[in-house]
């Protein structure tokens, strides 16, 4: 084997349309394309540090530098590419998931690259492996969810994406009565949830907590819309003995942008 192959290694990642990829590129010497044990190790732990179940594929790809005849070089890749190639399936990667072998030849290099011309052709002269990864599983902040189930304990927040409100409006929108409808629903269902019903304001002074509500002039718009939300489940035959309501004003702000903090929440508070 060749002993004298430099071996630099960078990580990577981009995502592109929702999927992501991680490369590995190993650099060879002038014309060389062996692999030693250690340099060839470290392409196996690149995989082995990457979670094995977002693993969709891997794509293997060889280059040259730019000294040659282009059909040398197309062999001296494509050569490179096996190298690695071999090495994954002989250390346990399941040649399945492997779907390209491929060696592209040459890189050219700009005329107008002067600068550093020894280095970039050796950056060129390498292998890039590709994993082509799934998207990562959505993370669930404990204690929060997006609907109404069986399991909850006391304290989840039950945050409905559509259960805003206009600016400075304490009234329902179509939109929140539609996901209000499908909360009512689960809510018989799940008949021993105890819950209060949280309301929320946006963009007021900090030396203001609360904001007023531009139909009762009163600065009490966070209750308001709270309580909207308790008569709504109470017209949907939702025993008002399971639910109390309260305003936070502005004290809780979510952190995704203003519109959603004009907001209302479920905190369950009784199993």
């Amino acid at each position: 084997m060749i002993k004298h192959l430099t071996l630099f290694v960078f990580l990577f990642t981009c995502t592109v349309n929702a999927q992501e990829e991680v490369v590995q590129s190993v650099y060879f010497e002038f014309d060389k394309y062996e692999l030693d044990a250690a340099q060839a190790n470290a392409v196996v732990d690149f995989i082995k540090v990457t979670d094995s179940t977002r693993i969709e594929s891997v794509q293997i790809f060889g280059y040259t530098d730019d000294i040659g005849k282009e059909n040398y070089n197309y062999v001296l890749s494509t050569n490179r590419a096996n190298a690695i190639r071999d090495f994954l399936v002989s250390s346990g990667v399941k040649n399945r998931i492997i779907v390209t072998i491929e060696g592209k030849g040459r890189i050219l290099i700009d005329d107008d690259v002067v600068d550093n011309l020894p280095e970039q052709r050796s950056k060129n002269r390498r292998v890039d492996v590709v994993l082509n990864l799934t998207e990562p599983p959505a993370i669930q902040i404990p204690g929060y969810y997006t609907t109404v189930n069986k399991k909850h304990v006391v304290g989840d927040h039950i945050y409905l994406e559509n259960l805003l409100f206009e600016r400075g409006s304490s009234k329902l929108t179509y939109k929140a009565k539609v996901q209000l409808d499908k909360i009512a629903l689960l809510l018989h269902r799940y008949k021993n949830l105890h819950f209060e019903i949280q309301g929320h304001v946006c963009c007021t002074p900090p030396y203001q907590k609360e904001a007023i509500d531009r139909d009762t002039k009163k600065r009490q718009l966070s209750q308001n819309r709270a309580q909207a939300v308790h008569k709504y489940l109470t017209f949907k035959k939702i025993p008002k003995a399971r639910m109390t309501f309260k305003g936070y004003g502005n004290t809780v702000p979510l952190g995704k942008g203003s519109e959603y903090d004009r907001r209302v929440e479920l905190v369950i508070t009784k199993i």
